[in-house]
């Protein structure tokens, strides 16, 4: 249509959102569905959480709040990054908003200009592409392989700067591959970065809590302290704390961005909902030992996931170190055809038969820019998971 601007006309839906309301509309419709598409936790918001958001209504916490968030949040944010991840930032270096998206999203309104460009590694967060491009912006992918983990090298990045580079878009552990940096893997990018001080990073660590083994958490500003000052570091309660209708997203940075960020915000949507701010502040300085035991029971969902898809035929599954997703591989399973005669020309076709054939939603991974791969939440009951996967091995099973 004529009036719509051409900003949004680069824009495509969410691929995450269409297959999750494509398996809502079929359920709807009488079928039996197995939704493993979405990145939201089962488990229920912890009922310490709930209460101090009970609580803050009945203190009538109903007012506007400052644009950056309330004053409580902002201190609780400060010490939750020195507490977990060694990172000095005042209250004011803090921002809050509507979600982790939010916080991206601007950012990269408040930096980019048209013709910077943004690297993003390839399998990526469906959205960061299209945010770099309504904020005028290009995006620059970078393919990772699934014999580096999915993980960016530090050669790749380096070919991939130019004098128009203005962000790096890192995520770990990543949306959709699982894939987290080791303190090591994570240098090597840094001292790239070091020689290249017009970059700046932007660290999306919304599923820092969720690694599993021996595996060690570090974000980028943590480990190579010299880029705190060109280095925002996104977080939010929405995975970790099973959160995600309350919509509390968070970041620190230098204070010119966070400044710039808060005035954008002031004409946006001002500050984030009251409640959910006080319910998000007992979230960071309540008690943290809930985590640990959920994230074991998601380690064992991983390690079902993983071992099912294996004995898939024509799948290939990695183990990932963090998130509650896996990517596997459906490459052997191009070419084939279904019972009924369609041929699996692509990972989109896949999904979809899969989808027609055994009622079972997961999202192709062209979506993420990386295939012919597809991506499987097993943010879900373990029986709903054997379901699932068995009916996945049926499926790959009857293709010829």
């Amino acid at each position: 249509m004529a009036f719509i601007s051409d900003a949004l006309l680069r824009v495509k839906p969410s691929a995450t959102i269409a297959v999750t309301q494509k398996a809502r509309d079929l359920k709807n419709s009488g079928r039996d569905i197995i939704s493993l598409s979405v990145g939201e936790p089962d488990f229920d918001t912890p009922d310490n959480i709930k209460k101090a958001a009970i609580a803050a209504i009945e203190r009538g916490e109903t007012k506007y709040t400052p644009v950056a968030g309330i004053q409580p949040l902002r201190e609780a944010i400060s010490v939750k990054f020195k507490r977990e991840n060694g990172l000095d930032y005042k209250p004011s270096q803090t921002i809050v908003g509507t979600g982790g998206k939010h916080i991206l999203f601007n950012a990269f309104f408040t930096t980019i200009n048209p013709g910077d460009e943004v690297i993003i590694p390839a399998p990526y967060w469906v959205s960061y592409p299209d945010m770099v491009m309504i904020a005028g912006g290009t995006p620059v992918m970078i393919e990772t392989k699934m014999e580096h983990g999915f993980k960016l090298q530090p050669a790749d990045l380096d070919r991939a700067i130019t004098p128009k580079t203005k962000w790096l878009m890192l995520n770990s552990p990543s949306n959709p591959s699982g894939a987290a940096y080791t303190r090591d893997e994570m240098k090597a990018l840094t001292d790239v970065l070091l020689a290249h001080p017009h970059v700046w990073v932007l660290s999306d660590d919304i599923y820092e809590h969720l690694i599993y083994g021996d595996f060690v958490f570090a974000t980028l500003a943590q480990v190579e302290p010299r880029l705190m000052d060109r280095t925002l570091t996104m977080n939010g309660i929405s995975k970790s704390y099973a959160m995600t209708g309350w919509r509390i997203g968070y970041a620190a940075g230098p204070d010119q961005l966070i400044k710039a960020m808060d005035m954008l915000q002031g004409q946006q949507t001002s500050g984030a909902c009251s409640i959910a701010q006080w319910a998000a502040v007992e979230a960071l300085n309540g008690p943290q030992d809930f985590i640990a035991e959920r994230r074991k029971i998601f380690e064992e969902r991983r390690n079902l996931v993983v071992s099912m898809m294996n004995q898939a035929k024509y799948l290939k599954c990695p183990s990932p170190e963090g998130a509650f997703y896996v990517y596997p591989s459906c490459a052997e399973a191009i070419g084939r055809k279904t019972p009924d005669g369609k041929t699996i020309a692509t990972d989109e076709d896949f999904v979809s038969a899969l989808l027609e054939a055994e009622g079972v939603a997961v999202v192709q991974g062209s979506a993420f820019g990386l295939g012919p791969n597809f991506r499987v939440s097993y943010a879900a009951a373990t029986q709903v998971l054997e379901d699932a996967c068995t009916k996945i091995q049926r499926f790959c099973a009857s293709l010829v």
